[in-house]
C-alpha cells in the first residue's frame, strides 16, 4: 500500500514556493537561468514585432485601395429614403401632433424646424455655396487636380421654400390650423433620380385617411420640385458644404383637424413599395392639430 503524502504545513509551502522564484543552489529564477529569460524574452519581442508589422501592412494595403471619397460597393442602397420635420418619430410611426391652444405645445414644432433649418439662411449659403446653377440639368463635375477632389455645390436658400420658410411666419402654420412639414429625401453618393432631364422628381403627399380634414395642400418650392442641378452628390468629403433640396408641404386642416399622410418622391428611379423599408421613397405620418 503507498505511503501516504505528508501534510505540509504552510510555513513549508511558503519556503518552497520562495525556491521556486529564486533557487540559489542552481542560479534559477522560476525555473530559469537569467541567460534563459533573456533568451526568451527576445523572441516574444521578436515575434509581436514581426506580427504587428504583418498587421500594420495589411491595414496599410486596405486603406490603400480604398477610396475615400466614394465606397467601392453601394448595392445596399438604389433607392434613397425619406424623412419628414418635424421629426416627432415614435416606434412605429411618426405622429405630428400639436395644441393650438398650448403654445408650449407648437412652440416644440417651431425650434425643431427652426434649428433644422439653419444651414439653409441666407448668409450661410452665400458664404459656402456661392455659386450660379443651371437649373433643369445635373451638375456634373469631373475632377481636376488643382480642386483637391473638393467640388462646388448648388446653394438652397431657406427663403425657397415660400411661406413654409420662417422668414414669413416664424410659426410654421403652428398657431393655426395650416401646419408646414418639410420633406427631405436622403443622400446616396451618385445617385441620379431620373433618366429624364425634363422630368425632375417632385413631391406628392396624398392623403391616406381624413380627407374630409385637409381643405388644400401647397407646395414650396412650385410644385414640390427637387430640381437637378442638386444631383448628383459626391460624398461628404468632396463636397462638405453641400445641403440637400427640400419641399414644404403647407395643409389646410377643416374640421376634425386630422389626418394621415403620405408623401411620396415621384421619379422613375425611385421605388416606395419596398415591404421591408418603409421609408424608401416614401414617408407616412398622422398630422393632428387639437385645440
Amino acid at each position: 500500500m503507498a505511503a501516504l503524502k505528508e501534510k505540509r504545513s504552510c510555513g513549508q509551502r511558503c519556503e518552497d514556493f520562495g525556491r521556486f522564484v529564486w533557487n540559489s543552489d542552481n542560479g534559477t529564477l522560476m525555473g530559469r537561468t537569467p541567460e534563459k529569460w533573456v533568451y526568451i524574452s527576445l523572441y516574444y519581442v521578436a515575434f509581436y514585432v514581426v506580427m504587428t508589422a504583418l498587421f500594420s501592412l495589411a491595414i496599410w494595403t486596405l486603406m490603400y485601395t480604398l477610396d475615400p471619397y466614394a465606397p467601392d460597393y453601394q448595392d445596399r442602397l438604389k433607392s434613397p429614403g425619406v424623412m419628414v420635420w418635424p421629426d416627432t418619430y415614435l416606434e412605429e410611426k411618426v405622429q405630428i401632433a400639436y395644441n393650438t391652444s398650448n403654445k408650449e405645445s407648437w412652440t416644440k414644432m417651431v425650434k425643431i424646424l427652426t434649428k433644422f433649418l439653419q444651414p439653409y439662411n441666407e448668409t450661410n449659403q452665400l458664404e459656402y455655396n456661392n455659386y450660379t446653377c443651371t437649373k433643369g440639368k445635373y451638375f456634373f463635375q469631373n475632377f481636376t487636380p488643382t480642386s483637391h477632389h473638393i467640388k462646388r455645390a448648388c446653394p438652397f436658400t431657406q427663403s425657397m421654400l415660400g411661406h413654409c420658410s420662417g422668414l414669413e411666419d416664424p410659426t410654421f402654420g403652428y398657431n393655426c390650423s395650416m401646419p408646414c412639414v418639410i420633406i427631405k429625401m436622403n443622400r446616396i453618393i451618385g445617385f441620379l433620380p431620373t433618366n429624364h432631364t425634363d422630368s425632375p422628381p417632385y413631391v406628392n403627399c396624398t392623403v391616406l385617411d381624413g380627407h374630409e380634414n385637409v381643405e388644400t395642400m401647397e407646395y414650396f418650392p412650385n410644385k414640390g420640385i427637387m430640381d437637378l442641378s442638386y444631383f448628383p452628390y459626391y460624398g461628404k468629403l468632396a463636397q462638405p458644404t453641400y445641403v440637400n433640396p427640400l419641399v414644404a408641404v403647407r395643409f389646410s386642416l377643416v374640421k376634425e383637424k386630422s389626418a394621415k399622410i403620405q408623401c411620396r418622391v415621384v421619379s422613375d428611379k425611385i421605388s416606395y413599395e419596398n415591404f421591408y423599408d418603409p421609408f424608401e421613397g416614401k414617408v407616412i405620418f398622422e398630422l393632428k392639430a387639437l385645440k
